[in-house]
């Protein structure tokens, strides 16, 4: 039976929200809780609405960029081309915005060539570009060769910031890290030519790239798994817990859980979790390649991200089996049903939308390990002292994961950008989490198990009629 909780409240320390603090403890660091910094557009400083074409800006530079690429604008600046970049500021020279974009990261090869919003090249990170390349950009020599179009210049008149309609996170489309290769274009794993093949395949690597996948030979056939790739995955599951939670979610027949017991749940599962995680870092094999301090900015950023992450995927089986069959015996109040936020309704629309998502997809533990690390190394969080460290490390399993879901999945060519989008809709999820009051997640727990059990009850008696009720999905 579920524990009863008398006087429990609903202040954040129930569910981890002093996470800051509570990493740096368990880490041996000592630090002192710190209130997570809201994301800034890296461009202009104003307030980012998520990663957009590959990096963490607002919707303004975001409209911004996807128009002159679009329109193959040519921008001058009547200065230095060293003008501040603010939000104020930021309309009076559109050279330097542009060229700020692109030297921040924002991807061209991310957006749609019909200038319809969403993207292509749905992957995770920025792409960097040499001097030379941004200089082709800026010159109009790069549309000029790709488009063989007239140039247009356009002067600094100044430029709207109403940027069009979007798709929410996944907007952005961030590039894949294969892109950085090239010095003069970015390399697509669809349309690289012959030039470019001869080009990498007789050049030495840098040290960060011997772990680049099978490029040249793309889904052509059948081949092995490289043995680098194959030493970090081993790394990377060895490194896991994927033992069942410990923490008890039986219940006895006829018995109704309240709201207050529910949330009681919620935070021990949470707490287990976020354990989990902690020794999860101490074990990496790249663990002594970063400081505490990292680990520590990295983990406050990110916990919840994991332990979601977690959830849709090797815990499923235990959150769409014994926690929906705790949800089920909570009855919410009139009260509760209506007092049941916007921000709820969206939230619970994406979790039901990836829940199904990764039961498609059948993550295994090896991309489920991937996944989190690549999720972890984010060099996007304010704080870090080694960021070219962590980019590094970011790109090596980066290039891990795609080439085992190459080889593993040799049918399936678009299986690895499928998984990494789910990687900024896991983000954006746990982003409105923390807008949600607290005393409405175990509605919004039962409301998302709910639908998800339904829906997978349903597959598996249209598809396996002599299947028996109540059997636990498997990833």
């Amino acid at each position: 039976m579920v524990d009863k909780i008398h006087g429990t409240d609903f202040s954040k320390k129930h569910f981890g929200m002093t996470a800051n603090g509570f990493c740096g403890d368990l880490l041996d660091i000592g630090g002192q809780d710190e209130q997570a910094e809201q994301r800034s557009c890296l461009i202009c400083g104003d307030r980012a609405t998520g990663l957009h074409y590959g990096i963490i800006s607002c919707e303004g530079c975001k409209g911004f960029f996807k128009r002159s690429i679009c329109n193959k604008r040519i921008y001058r600046c009547s200065r230095d081309k060293n003008c501040e970049m603010s939000r104020k500021q930021r309309n009076r020279c559109q050279y330097c915005r542009l060229l700020k974009c692109l030297q921040m990261g924002m991807n061209r090869k991310a957006i749609r060539e019909d200038g319809m919003p969403g993207g292509r090249n749905k992957s995770i990170g920025p792409v960097q570009i040499s001097d030379e390349e941004i200089e082709r950009i800026m010159s109009g020599q790069e549309f000029k060769d790709d488009a063989n179009m007239p140039e247009h210049t356009w002067g600094n008149n100044g430029d709207s910031d109403h940027s069009s309609p979007g798709n929410g996170v996944s907007d952005g489309n961030q590039p894949s890290p294969v892109s950085t290769l090239s010095s003069n274009r970015s390399v697509e794993l669809n349309g690289y030519t012959a030039a470019l093949r001869e080009q990498y395949i007789g050049n030495a690597m840098a040290q960060h790239y011997q772990f680049l996948p099978h490029l040249f030979g793309y889904a052509a056939q059948p081949r092995s798994l490289y043995p680098q790739s194959h030493t970090l995955i081993s790394q990377l599951v060895a490194a896991e817990e994927l033992a069942p939670l410990g923490t008890p979610m039986l219940i006895e027949d006829g018995y109704r859980v309240t709201q207050v017991e529910l949330f009681a749940l919620l935070c021990r599962l949470a707490d287990e979790l976020l354990f989990r995680q902690i020794s999860w870092i101490k074990k990496l094999p790249f663990f002594c390649e970063l400081s505490i301090e990292d680990y520590t900015r990295l983990l406050s950023a990110t916990w919840q991200e994991l332990i979601l992450l977690a959830c849709l995927t090797v815990y499923s089986a235990q959150v769409l089996g014994d926690l929906a069959n705790v949800t089920d015996k909570y009855t919410p109040s009139d009260d509760e049903l209506q007092s049941f936020s916007e921000d709820g309704m969206e939230v619970m629309e994406k979790l039901i939308y990836l829940f199904r998502k990764f039961h498609q997809l059948k993550v295994s533990n090896e991309e489920y390990a991937c996944m989190k690390t690549i999720n972890f190394l984010n060099q996007d969080i304010r704080g870090l002292t080694n960021v070219t460290q962590l980019e590094q490390l970011n790109k090596r399993y980066w290039y891990v994961c795609q080439d085992y879901t190459e080889y593993k999945y040799p049918h399936q060519p678009k299986r690895f950008p499928e998984i990494m989008m789910c990687l900024p809709e896991i983000r954006c999820i746990a982003g409105k989490l923390v807008n949600i009051p607290l005393e409405q997640l175990p509605l919004l727990f039962k409301a998302v198990l709910h639908s998800c059990k339904s829906s997978l009850n349903n597959y598996r008696t249209s598809s396996s009629p002599c299947v028996t009720k109540g059997t636990a999905p498997a990833n």
